[in-house]
């Protein structure tokens, strides 16, 4: 099984966000970094079968998006084990119960999703393996899935992810072009 592991693009600040936690969206400076994202993705041509994301409306919104640009035929599951709350064991459970042969997206919050690839690679939650917003990592799990047995095949920043999105743009997908202001 290959999980990918996303975390969610730039939302609004809790303290620019007068609604509940849970319906706090991304900007459209985060939209937009999500598109170059997804279009990078894209390019290393991944395909999943799976697109998992947390409940959250800034993971939904990041989900929704690279399935526009990624994974057009493959529906979105909401998994509460993915949601900000949760716990890595609770989530690798949850995966767990995929198909060996499974590509699952995973889209969702920090810390579960650092703790999550520490569990998976090293055998125990570690916060030390923090992403960033919008970065990804692409971790191949045994088929009897145990922690500390996974293998990393590899890591990507955001901004290497936007990098190769960009180039995918030049060559003539319909992506945005990122507008750092």
């Amino acid at each position: 099984m290959e999980c990918l592991f996303i975390r969610h693009g730039i939302a609004f600040e809790p303290s620019e966000w007068d609604g509940s936690e849970i319906d706090r969206p991304l900007t459209e400076k985060g939209r937009k970094r999500v598109r170059l994202a997804a279009a990078g993705l894209a390019s290393m041509q991944l395909s999943p079968t799976h697109l998992l994301t947390s409940p959250f409306a800034r993971a939904k919104e990041t989900a929704a998006i690279i399935r526009r640009v990624l994974c057009r035929s493959v529906e979105i599951q909401y998994l509460e084990e993915l949601a900000v709350g949760s716990t890595s064991e609770r989530l690798l459970a949850r995966l767990c119960t995929f198909p060996s042969d499974s590509v699952l997206l995973c889209v969702g919050h920090e810390p579960l999703l650092g703790e999550t690839a520490a569990l998976l690679l090293c055998g125990r939650p570690n916060q030390r393996f923090s992403m960033k917003k919008c970065s990804a990592a692409l971790i191949v799990l045994p088929d009897h899935c145990k922690p500390g047995l996974a293998q990393l095949r590899w890591w990507m920043e955001p901004a290497q992810l936007r990098m190769i999105g960009k180039g995918r743009n030049k060559k003539g997908a319909k992506v945005e072009e990122e507008n750092d202001d």
